[in-house]
């Protein structure tokens, strides 16, 4: 197949959804497909055997390391010379409304996918009067696509409910088992999350921005003395995170990759993620699959991947005291916290990249059967 894919984020962002497009545009391209990505100008001119079209971007005020890609003239010429079979509008916005005219105007297949929840963003960058226009505009561009992806089904029922048509739970994502491991655990990574000490460490890893709600975990250190606090990630927010968390136990270690970041998850004692607006959540596998239990909220995807008292506890995010109660109780070590490393674990080797490709490409080839009456190549 020959797959255009629209993307409004790309490296050198670090972020979901560009290590959602890395591990596919790899698989992608292993099993012969031909890929042109179409992303916003971050020096990247080759990516994974793919073919990049890159395009000018205004970053936004609020959000530094995220801009609006403005498309042009050029990216339609290309697109046609490309020929595509099918074009892929991965969270259409602005980038990804173009590759929805192209579409539309040129009878290509459309997919589109939904990964972030954009206008329950707004709220907390003082737009919230903006929310129903949003879903007003994502509504109507995701319903001119054959297929709309979503990548947990509780995300799915909201959008069916906000009048998203052709909804279905795909590409839902996967882990590289082999690098998130329990082995990777380490003195020397211990040390630096949480110092030369005894006290149990809760590990954060993601974004650090205004939507993930981290703030509370302030409340984990308050609760409970013995308990030390990491956060991995970068973003806008941390100037103010690290006003807030000023004189307790905590850590911010920047961006880790690789060997370093496996080693995080593997030598901490907790994951917590106390984010409510999360889609889907893949650092919630990468813990899983590195032996450490994960304290989460109840919302958007992740009752799709954390089994409530079995790989973790999911706590509600309206009861103040829920988050470090559920922290103080892994914190402390017991065969339930080591009964769920290994459900973790055993639940992270069922999510594989081959697996969550596989799936998309069977998405491609029924969006162009719906379109054209037959298969691509």
């Amino acid at each position: 197949m020959r797959i255009a894919i629209f993307t409004e984020t790309f490296v050198p962002a670090v972020n979901g959804i560009v290590t959602r497009l890395g591990h596919t545009v790899s698989r992608l391209t292993a099993r012969g497909d031909q890929v042109m990505l179409v992303v916003p100008d971050g020096g990247v001119r080759e990516f994974r055997q793919a073919q990049v079209v890159s395009v000018p971007v205004i970053p936004l005020p609020m959000y530094p390391d995220v801009g609006i890609a403005l498309p042009h003239p050029d990216v339609w010429r290309k697109v046609e010379a490309f020929s595509p079979d099918v074009i892929h509008a991965v969270n259409p916005v602005v980038l990804g409304a173009s590759g929805i005219q192209i579409a539309r105007s040129n009878g290509i297949p459309l997919v589109a996918s939904y990964h972030t929840h954009l206008p329950r963003y707004l709220g907390h960058y003082a737009m919230g009067f903006l929310e129903s226009i949003a879903w007003d505009w994502l509504r109507t561009l995701h319903n001119q696509a054959a297929i709309n992806l979503c990548t947990s089904s509780p995300i799915a029922d909201e959008l069916m409910a906000k009048g998203f048509e052709r909804v279905r739970v795909a590409w839902r994502g996967g882990v590289d088992l082999n690098l998130f491991n329990p082995s990777r655990m380490s003195r020397e990574m211990r040390m630096r999350l949480g110092g030369d000490t005894d006290d149990a460490i809760l590990l954060y890893v993601g974004r650090l921005s205004a939507e993930k709600g981290l703030e509370r975990l302030r409340a984990c250190l308050e609760a409970n003395p013995g308990v030390r606090l990491a956060m991995v990630g970068d973003g806008p927010h941390r100037p103010a995170l690290e006003r807030h968390f000023a004189g307790t136990r905590v850590r911010f270690l920047g961006r880790l990759q690789g060997e370093s970041l496996a080693a995080a998850y593997a030598s901490a004692d907790v994951f917590v993620f106390p984010s409510e607006t999360d889609t889907f959540g893949l650092v919630l596998l990468e813990a899983l699959a590195s032996g450490c239990p994960v304290v989460a909220a109840r919302a958007g995807g992740v009752s799709d991947i954390v089994r409530d008292g079995q790989d973790g506890i999911l706590f509600d995010p309206s009861d103040i005291h829920a988050l470090p109660e559920a922290a103080a109780r892994l914190a402390r070590p017991s065969a339930q916290r080591q009964l769920m490393r290994w459900s973790g674990r055993m639940r992270a080797e069922g999510w594989s990249w081959d697996s969550a490709v596989d799936d998309l490409r069977a998405n491609y080839r029924e969006a162009i059967l719906k379109r054209h009456g037959k298969l691509a190549a």
